[in-house]
C-alpha cells in the first residue's frame, strides 16, 4: 500500500465557521466543493501536524502540488480528486496553488509584522477559497474584492479565536509583533489565564479592522448570480458579523470563542432574507 503524505488531524467541514457546500449550493456543484475543502484540509494539516520539521511540511506541500498537476502516485489522494474536479469543472488549478503557498508559509513563518503582511497571507490562504466557489458557478471576477474581503475577514476571526492553541502547540502567532508592541503587550500574553489590557486593546484593534472587511464583505451576495449561492454568501456575511461581536465580548486567551447553534440558526434565517435580492450591482 502506497503511503501517504497526507496526515488527517480528522478536522472536518463541521468545524468550520460557515457551510461548506450546503444545501444552498447547486447539487452538481457539491461534490467539486468539498473535493476543494479536502484538499485545502489536507494540506492545513500538514502544515500543522507538529510532529513534521518545516521541511518535511514543505516537501509534502510540494508533492501535493505535483500530483495536482499530474504527477503519478496514489501518495496524495485529495490532491488527486481536486485533478479529476479540475478537469471535469474547467476551473483553473491556480487557487489550489494559492492555498499551498500560503500553507508552505505556515510551515516556514512563525510572526506576522503589521495588517498589510497579516492581509498578504490572507490573499492565499483564504481569498482562494471563495473565488473557487465563485470561478465553480461561473459567477464574474467583479464579485473577487468583496469575496476577499469576507474570507479574509473569517480568517483574522479563526487567528483570534485560535490564538492560544496556534501560540502553544505551533509557536505559531498571527497577532501583528507591531500591534502588540504598540499596545504595550507581548506574545508572552498569551500563555495568561485571561487576556492582558495590551492583549485585548491589539485584539480589538483587530476587530476593528475585520469589522471594515465585514462592512466591505456585505456588497457580495448582491453581486452573485446564482440564487443558492447567493443565499449562502448571505449567510456567511451574517455569521462573521455574529463571531466578531461574540469575540468583542468574549475573551480567547480565557477560552475558545465560538459561534453557538442558536447564531448558526439565525444567520440562516437572515441570509436567505438577505439574499433574496437579485439585481447585480455595477
Amino acid at each position: 500500500m502506497t503511503a501517504t503524505v497526507e496526515t488527517p488531524s480528522g478536522k472536518a467541514a463541521r468545524d468550520e465557521n460557515f457551510p461548506v457546500g450546503s444545501w444552498l449550493i447547486r447539487a452538481e456543484l457539491r461534490p467539486h466543493v468539498h473535493a476543494f475543502y479536502r484538499f485545502a484540509r489536507e494540506a492545513d494539516d500538514i502544515a500543522d501536524n507538529p510532529a513534521l520539521s518545516a521541511d518535511e511540511k514543505v516537501r509534502r506541500l510540494d508533492r501535493m502540488g505535483e500530483v495536482l498537476e499530474g504527477g503519478r502516485g496514489d501518495d496524495a489522494p485529495a490532491a488527486r480528486a481536486m485533478r479529476d474536479s479540475l478537469i471535469e469543472t474547467g476551473v483553473v488549478a491556480q487557487h489550489c496553488h494559492d492555498v499551498l503557498r500560503a500553507f508552505r508559509m505556515d510551515a516556514t513563518k512563525l510572526r506576522y509584522h503589521n495588517w498589510d503582511d497579516l492581509m498578504g497571507y490572507c490573499r492565499y490562504s483564504a481569498s482562494p477559497v471563495g473565488r473557487q466557489v465563485l470561478d465553480l458557478h461561473g459567477e464574474s471576477r467583479d464579485a473577487w474584492p468583496s469575496n476577499d474581503a469576507l474570507c479574509s475577514a473569517l480568517q483574522v476571526l479563526n487567528h483570534l479565536q485560535d490564538c492560544v492553541a496556534d501560540h502553544k502547540n505551533l509557536d505559531r502567532v498571527y497577532l501583528p509583533t507591531e500591534l502588540l508592541a504598540r499596545f504595550g503587550s507581548r506574545t508572552e500574553d498569551l500563555d495568561l489565564p485571561a487576556a492582558s489590557p495590551g492583549l485585548r486593546a491589539t485584539i480589538d484593534h483587530l476587530l476593528d479592522r475585520t469589522a471594515e472587511l465585514v462592512r466591505e464583505a456585505r456588497g457580495l451576495p448582491p453581486r452573485v448570480v446564482s440564487a443558492g449561492l447567493r443565499r449562502e454568501t448571505a449567510v456567511i456575511v451574517n455569521l462573521a458579523e455574529r463571531l466578531t461581536r461574540r469575540l468583542r465580548r468574549g475573551d480567547p486567551v480565557a477560552g475558545r470563542v465560538k459561534l453557538t447553534p442558536y447564531d448558526f440558526s439565525v444567520a440562516v434565517l437572515v441570509g436567505l432574507w438577505r439574499g433574496r435580492q437579485t439585481r447585480r450591482l455595477p
